[in-house]
This record gives C-alpha cells, structure tokens and sequence, in this order.
C-alpha cells in the first residue's frame, strides 16, 4: 500500500498564541507536530505494518505544507516510523485558507502519486489552530475520490475499507473503495512515542522538498490571493476579570440564588 499521511506543524498549545503581520497568520515559532495527525500516522503505520511494512513494499509518507519550520513536523513522523517525508513551502503559501491548502495539497499528492498510485490519503479529524475540519473534505473534492471523515476505527481488505463512525448516540459503519480520503478521530488508536532506534533510523530516511512550481500550482492560486476567506482584523482577547466574591454573613445563599437569578441561570 502507498498511504499518504497529512501532518501539520501547529502552535504548541501550551503556549499563548499570536497573530502576526497584515493578514493576521499565526505566529509558528513555538510549534509542534499537531497531536491529532499523530492518531492518523498511527493508522498508516499499523497498516502497513499488517500488510508486511516497508520489506514488502509498503510505504507512508508523511506530507506537511508550510514554511521552513514545518519540516519538523515531518522529521517527527519519520522518528515514529513513516518511510518517507515530503515537505511542501513556498513563498506564496502563507495566509492559505482552508481552500487554497487542500487546492496546494491536492496537487502535491496527485504529483507523488505520478509514479506508482496512493491507495489512501489520512488526516486527523481537524488542526489543533484553525480546527476547521473543512480540508479533508474539500481533498476528496478535488482529488475525485471518496471520503469517510471521523472514523474511530479503520480497516483494509483488499480495495475496500471499511470505517465505524461514532456520533452521541449512535455508531454506523461505512465502506468505500480504495483509493479515498480519510480522517480519523483521536479514538482509533494510541499513537507510538518515537524510541532511540526510530529516532536514528530517521536520520537515514530522505525527505523531499516541493516547491508550487513543482507541482504544477500558480501562486496566485494560494496564500491570501488565492483564498476563499480573509481576517479583517484580530485582537487579542481581554485578560480574566475576578469573579463576584460573596461573603457569608448568614445570608450567602440568597446572595447566591440573586446572583444566577440576575445571570438567568435559574
């Protein structure tokens, strides 16, 4: 199988995020590969893994979209024990919109596909900074193939897979041929911590640079030309005010039952 996985280099959510320049993108400098593609790469992994890994041919390729520091995200996969890594950045990607990035990572992924065919492309169920969930969907469009978002769980047989989606109160199970589009949810799986051995082979697996030019993409088609949406302004969010205090003098309650009367809480 030829699995492609999508992981994103995201703000560390332990930190204060930050936007930065005219068109309001997120401040990268503090990032991390986001914890919910990590789910997806473990599908891709196990997979492969069950269908003999890399000695039979098998192969997951990490693909990440973004600037330089991006890369980190896919030097990670590689450490947890994807096969090979693609790194797409240009000059014209900044301020891409959910739009313009599945239009740029169609493209890459049509471009890797040109020699032997991807049977599977992964993606976690959302990015831990837009958390749109709108990419999945809109690669499948663009790609012309089926999709199956927020599965929990994933299995191949053959050119099918066979996918069970769980809602509040209900589970359902879908199918769909190969090739296709699928996001998974953080249920599916644990995902694996790289070890020392992952950690060194990495060092030896090749990652490959693309550039729009490479895959055949105007820039006039990504980055804030190119999107369907723009921020017209952004501010940072007013710092907490302290709460009512009440002081009991034999009368908290009723101060209390006031006070989420006057809120409309009761």
């Amino acid at each position: 199988m030829k699995i492609i996985v999508l992981v994103k280099h995201v703000p560390d959510t332990q930190f204060d995020r930050h936007l930065n320049g005219e068109g309001y993108t997120t401040d990268r400098g503090e990032s991390i590969l986001s914890e919910l593609d990590e789910y997806a790469l473990e599908a891709a992994l196990q997979l492969a893994e069950a269908r003999g890994g890399g000695k039979a041919g098998n192969q997951v390729i990490a693909l990440s979209m973004g600037p330089s520091g991006a890369v980190n995200a896919v030097k990670k996969s590689l450490q947890m024990g994807a096969t090979e890594g693609v790194h797409l950045t240009d000059d014209a990607l900044p301020g891409s919109d959910a739009a313009a990035t599945s239009l740029a990572l169609a493209a890459a992924i049509r471009h890797l596909g040109a020699g032997a065919p991807v049977d599977l492309v992964l993606t976690g169920m959302a990015s831990t900074d837009g958390e749109t969930s709108l990419v999945p969907a809109q690669l499948a469009e663009r790609l012309g193939l089926p999709q199956v978002t927020f599965a929990s769980s994933l299995e191949v047989d053959g050119g099918r897979l066979t996918a069970r989606r769980d809602a509040d109160t209900y589970s359902e199970t879908v199918e769909a041929s190969l090739p296709a589009v699928v996001s998974v949810t953080d249920q599916i799986n644990e995902p694996r911590y790289p070890n020392f051995k992952g950690i060194i082979a990495a060092k030896r697996k090749s990652i490959t640079t693309l550039s729009l030019s490479d895959i055949g993409v105007d820039p006039s088609q990504v980055g804030h030309a190119g999107s369907w949406t723009t921020v017209t302004s952004a501010e940072e969010r007013p710092p907490r005010t302290a709460g009512t205090i009440i002081t009991d003098e034999g009368d908290a309650g009723i101060k209390l039952v006031d006070f989420l009367a006057a809120q409309k809480l009761l």
